[in-house]
């Protein structure tokens, strides 16, 4: 598929509805208000495709720059290049589509520690969604290295941007459902933390109780593995 056909397929997949909604969400102009569905099937008919990833990325869409995401190609992007698409992040939406691209990639440990400790309030959000990743993905990784991540996010959480807090409390949650060890731990740290505050906007999102969703989590795993 071709940039300009991609563009025109997804200018006649938006709706003024979902793009009132992503307005609404943070999202920046332009905006064609795509669905995440379409923005999916469009993705199927491309499969990985860097050189078309780049142009959907240039063109500053909104709805391009998520497609762009799920048909750029994880084993032959660069890491300057990702740092690059980091510096064009803008809003909560995109940030969490390009949060699941990095992760897919060699890089996420470098990013972890480059982009965690940013002021950037989009790459520092991503640097912690990949740290909600990893806790829920990465298996090799000793309790340790997130035993300190929770170290961190109860130091910084109350000082932390907007959207960093979100995804550091989205962190402290992951990492508080990897194993019963970590779980102690984070309801520890979550307790210590109290209540996040997040403003979402003119939205209905909400930001979860951290403690009280790492037990239902674990209820609800514990329902699922008894047939109960």
């Amino acid at each position: 598929m071709t940039f300009d056909e991609a563009m025109e397929q997804l200018k006649s997949l938006g709706t003024e509805q979902n793009r009132t909604i992503y307005l609404r969400h943070g999202a920046t102009e332009p905006v064609f208000g795509v669905s995440f569905a379409h923005i999916r099937a469009l993705q199927r008919g491309i499969r990985a495709d860097q050189e078309l990833a780049d142009q959907l990325w240039a063109s500053g869409n909104h709805d391009a720059r998520i497609l762009a995401t799920l048909v750029a190609d994880p084993a032959s992007i660069s890491s300057a290049h990702l740092d690059e698409w980091s510096r064009d992040l803008d809003n909560y939406i995109l940030c969490d589509a390009f949060s699941s691209l990095v992760g897919k990639t060699p890089f996420v440990d470098e990013k972890i520690d480059r982009w965690c400790a940013l002021k950037s309030e989009w790459r520092a959000a991503t640097g912690w969604n990949l740290v909600a990743g990893a806790a829920m993905s990465q298996e090799e990784i000793d309790d340790g290295y997130f035993a300190s991540c929770l170290d961190e996010i109860v130091s910084d959480i109350k000082g932390a941007p907007n959207r960093v807090r979100h995804s550091m409390n989205q962190a402290l949650i992951c990492i508080g459902v990897r194993n019963p060890t970590l779980r102690k731990k984070a309801l520890t740290a979550a307790r210590k933390i109290g209540k996040v505050e997040v403003d979402h906007g003119e939205t209905g999102c909400k930001t979860p109780d951290a403690a009280a969703y790492i037990d239902r989590t674990l209820a609800h795993r514990q329902m699922k593995s008894t047939g109960s």
